[in-house]
């Protein structure tokens, strides 16, 4: 995608809401020619270049004598629309067919098909919401849970650029301070002054830490918390996957070996969208496909950001020679669930080196409330704060304000150590682009186009 490319010249059109038969779609337009196209495919008391900015106005929709659909229309005039051009929205019939005729009838009328992204993306252009606000908007689309989408629109709102517009701010100043160093050559930064600088640089460095903490809560409330039930056969991982996600989503068998590939689904607790994998039970199998299935289950075992280990507590648990059969991976963060508790827990499990482990009955449901409260514990263990929610950076931004910080180190040391003010200058020049790219103030076209790429059509 071309990001500057003659932006205010063209007019673009696209069907904004999914295709498929619904109650209504939306066909969106935005471009200078936006009314003018508008006029000549609308019908109604009056034309659309006649009405008030945001004033809905009923009318048909027509191809030369025929009519297509009957629609309302609506204008939003710039600069005060989405994005920042006249906007035309028209909401018709939600049919393939109908909105692709009208759709077309507006791209035979002088506008072009839009590209994934592009309305946010001159919303950005035309000064309506910084890059931050722009991810958001995608954030706020593919939000699955309460609590991803509180996030997506508080950054919406501008929660996530205020923070990174304080410490653009406070670099801008402590810049200011070094660079008038540097006009008076025959001066040294003085220590009393190069102590306030220090501090005023350890602030800018805390500021950028405490939003680097929050990456993995952005990686959870965005993608979710990898989530794989292993164990050996029978021991209910199967029926766990199904209690948890409310209904028979995977085989349930006493036969061994049932599952043979991993299962994958997502569930929301308590705000935390979880996706859960059933692997196949881990033993020592002769059968190839069966052999297949256990190793995809170890590799998702390390990949896993919680791993739910499933044995049947009414049985006692396997020696040390039996589990030396099956060389399991390092579990990242586990939690040991006894299940078949209805059947009894086996007296082998009430030692000391067990009392964490969650006792469950996939079949009578009991266990299962603190079974979820433990999963709830070790995903949030401080990762994830209800509070504060909204700050949650994603991998873009954490590798900006990585570099952002390596630059501010190395400004903190060049000050520390009594350098030309040249030499910090360079290093806090740096490190105000590194963070003026995480909103967007840096000119990388191709940073932009990989961003609004990843929008669907009409957005």
């Amino acid at each position: 995608m071309k990001v500057f490319d003659a932006v205010e010249n063209d007019t673009i059109a696209a069907v904004s809401t999914p295709f498929g038969e619904g109650a209504i779609a939306v066909v969106r337009m935005s471009g200078p020619r936006s009314v003018e196209i508008a006029d000549r495919v609308f019908l109604s008391k009056k034309k659309p270049s006649e009405l008030t900015a945001r004033v809905q106005q009923f009318g048909k929709i027509r191809d030369s004598a025929q009519v297509i659909d009957d629609v309302v229309l609506s204008v939003h005039r710039a600069p005060a629309s989405y994005t920042g051009e006249d906007v035309v929205e028209i909401n018709c019939h939600g049919g393939i067919l109908v909105t692709r005729r009208i759709l077309q009838l507006l791209l035979d009328g002088g506008a072009r098909s839009a590209e994934p992204g592009e309305f946010t993306q001159r919303a950005f252009l035309h000064g309506k919401m910084d890059l931050t606000q722009a991810e958001a908007v995608m954030d706020l689309i593919r939000a699955q849970t309460d609590l991803a989408l509180r996030a997506a629109s508080e950054q919406l709102e501008g929660r996530l650029g205020g923070r990174i517009r304080e410490i653009r701010e406070r670099l801008l100043g402590l810049l200011a301070h070094v660079e008038a160093y540097i006009d008076f050559p025959d001066e040294d930064i003085d220590p009393d002054t190069g102590a306030a600088l220090l501090k005023k640089l350890d602030e800018a460095r805390e500021k950028t830490a405490q939003l680097l903490r929050t990456a993995d809560q952005g990686r959870i409330l965005r993608e979710g918390v990898r989530t794989v039930i292993f164990g050996e056969p029978n021991v209910g991982k199967s029926s766990l996957l199904n209690v948890l996600l409310g209904f028979e989503r995977a085989i349930v068998s006493e036969t061994p070996g049932t599952t043979r590939d991993t299962i994958e689904e997502t569930i929301n607790l308590r705000g935390i969208p979880l996706r859960l994998i059933d692997t196949a039970g881990v033993r020592e199998s002769r059968d190839a496909i069966e052999r297949e299935g256990i190793a995809r289950a170890l590799k998702n075992i390390q990949r896993a950001d919680l791993a739910l280990h499933v044995v049947d507590g009414s049985e006692p648990p396997p020696t040390v020679e039996e589990l030396n059969l099956i060389p399991l991976p390092v579990v990242p963060v586990g939690i040991l669930i006894l299940n078949k508790a209805d059947l009894g827990i086996h007296p082998c499990w009430q030692g000391e080196n067990y009392q964490d482990a969650i006792r469950v009955s996939c079949r009578t449901g009991e266990g299962l409330e603190e079974l979820s409260d433990a999963i709830f514990e070790r995903v949030m263990h401080g990762a994830v704060h209800h509070e504060d929610s909204a700050i949650a950076i994603n991998a873009r931004h954490q590798a900006c304000l990585k570099n952002a910080a390596g630059f501010l180190d190395a400004a903190h040391a060049a000050l520390s150590e009594g350098v030309s003010p040249e030499f910090v200058s360079i290093e806090l020049r740096a490190a105000l682009d590194a963070v003026g790219e995480v909103v967007g103030k840096v000119d990388a076209e191709e940073l932009l186009g990989k961003i609004f790429g990843t929008f669907c059509i009409g957005k």
